[in-house]
């Protein structure tokens, strides 16, 4: 089979223009809504939205990113996109977003609020009562989540304390979470 057969292919879809075609303006921008919402449920900036699908858009027109056919239209406008994305997130990760309302007359103010009396007592309370349940757990699931959780030891320190393996430490951690759940 030729190349000229493939291409005429009754096979090939009809809304995919064919290899090295050129996309017209009016099939670019009917996408747009749709580029435009996967945007903005990814980035969560109406504005960023916008500048990434313009993005987009001008990379086509320009001819940076060029369509080759081997998918459908939308597919390869929303990978463009993604790409653009990942631009416009690494732009932005070195800048601080700040708010009028935590600007004090010039003077930068980061509120790190301190729990309240009645919140440190409840954690205290709510920290007891699981530490209680711990004691309460059979010996060998009591020594395994004391050891891996509370005590932070390393997988292959608690299995030599405790003489076990991987595996039955898992499972041991498995039943012990279930028990404390139940």
């Amino acid at each position: 089979m030729n190349a000229t057969a493939a291409l005429s292919s009754p096979f090939q879809p009809a809304l995919m223009p064919t290899a090295g075609a050129t996309v017209s303006w009016s099939e670019m921008v009917s996408h747009r809504s749709y580029l435009v919402r996967f945007a903005q449920r990814r980035l969560r900036d109406p504005m960023l939205a916008e500048d990434a699908v313009q993005d987009v858009f001008e990379a086509v027109l320009c001819g940076r990113a060029a369509f080759a056919g081997r998918a459908a239209l939308r597919s390869w406008l929303t990978a463009v996109l993604k790409n653009k994305i990942v631009d416009a997130v690494r732009r932005n990760a070195g800048t601080d977003q700040l708010d009028d309302e935590t600007m004090d007359s010039g003077a930068l103010a980061i509120a790190c609020p301190q729990p309240q009396p009645d919140q440190v007592a409840e954690q205290r309370q709510l920290l007891a009562r699981a530490l209680a349940r711990i004691d309460a757990l059979p010996a060998g699931l009591r020594d395994a989540m004391r050891l891996r959780v509370l005590e932070e030891q390393s997988t292959e320190s608690v299995c030599a304390r405790l003489g076990i393996s991987e595996d039955n430490l898992f499972v041991r951690m498995h039943r012990a979470r279930k028990h404390l759940l139940s």
